[in-house]
């Protein structure tokens, strides 16, 4: 009887802590909107867990995210935008032997050597290694991503899907919002310790599913954070908060916006639920 209360005692301590949908209202809003937080690494099935998400769901106008993965121009841009320009060569800003570790690390996991790769900058390397990281070690798969899935039904649905950066500021995001010789220092750095990858990637999925949004900005901030995603990437995102803060304003006003965006952009105190209190907004977690 005692292990069930205390099975009992604990559920409930994380249904109250799992916290991923909430509610903005407020500062002049006709309707309110909902935000849901989404991790890459934990798979749609989760969605089921998540009470009224649906429901809130169904009640939307509009979808709100990053970037909107069915904009096909966009996604041809982004492609251009991963080149390197004709001036520069990449294997000028490595040793013989860094760049000739890249290579191998290159070719053994993506299938393609530096011949091939040599013309695309050293961000987009790390991003496309990393997701083959995550696919192998924590079954990463971007088809079954939750991002995707509310984009894919809105557009059956035909609810629009609007991207909250245009496509000049989700090019600088992805490929050089950090400088290109740190870009190289951090190409190098994943393949060197590509356990750190996985670790945090893994304690972040972790977090999320317990709802602790906060958790998941410190544990970015945190001194023994040595993943690629670091401190100065936080900054970057919550100087973008506030500036998404103005951008979701009219939406906000309207009411019925739907916006999805990963959950390292929506807590601790620069996270864009704490700037959006900050604007004037009523912000309450659904299933408190």
């Amino acid at each position: 009887m005692r292990r069930k209360v205390l099975f009992i005692l604990l559920s409930v301590t994380l249904a109250l802590q799992a916290q991923v949908l909430y509610k903005v209202s407020g500062n002049s809003a006709q309707a309110p909107s909902y935000i849901f937080a989404t991790n890459k690494i934990v798979g749609i099935e989760f969605l089921d867990s998540v009470p009224s998400l649906l429901t809130c769901f169904s009640h939307c106008s509009v979808v709100l995210t990053e970037f909107a993965i069915q904009d096909y121009e966009a996604l041809a841009a982004l492609r251009v935008a991963a080149l390197l320009p004709d001036s520069i060569r990449l294997d000028r800003y490595f040793t013989t032997e860094e760049y000739q570790k890249i290579d191998e690390t290159m070719l053994l996991t993506l299938g393609m050597g530096m011949d091939k790769l040599c013309r695309m900058k050293p961000s987009y390397l790390t991003a496309m290694y990393r997701n083959e990281l995550l696919h192998k070690w924590l079954d990463y798969d971007d088809q079954r991503s939750m991002e995707a899935f509310f984009q894919a039904i809105a557009s059956d649905k035909n609810i629009p899907v609007r991207a909250i950066d245009d496509i000049g500021e989700t090019m600088f995001m992805l490929f050089d919002r950090e400088p290109f010789h740190w870009q190289c220092k951090e190409l190098l750095q994943i393949i060197d310790y590509p356990e750190r990858e996985v670790r945090q990637e893994r304690t972040l999925a972790e977090m999320y599913r317990m709802g602790r949004l906060t958790d998941m900005s410190y544990q970015i901030l945190s001194p023994d954070n040595q993943s690629t995603q670091s401190y100065s990437d936080y900054q970057i995102y919550a100087a973008r908060n506030k500036e998404w803060v103005k951008r979701l304003r009219p939406y906000l006003v309207n009411g019925g916006a739907f916006i999805t965006l990963d959950a390292i952009y929506l807590g601790g105190e620069k996270g864009l639920l704490e700037q959006l209190r900050a604007a004037g907004y009523r912000v309450k977690s659904v299933n408190r």
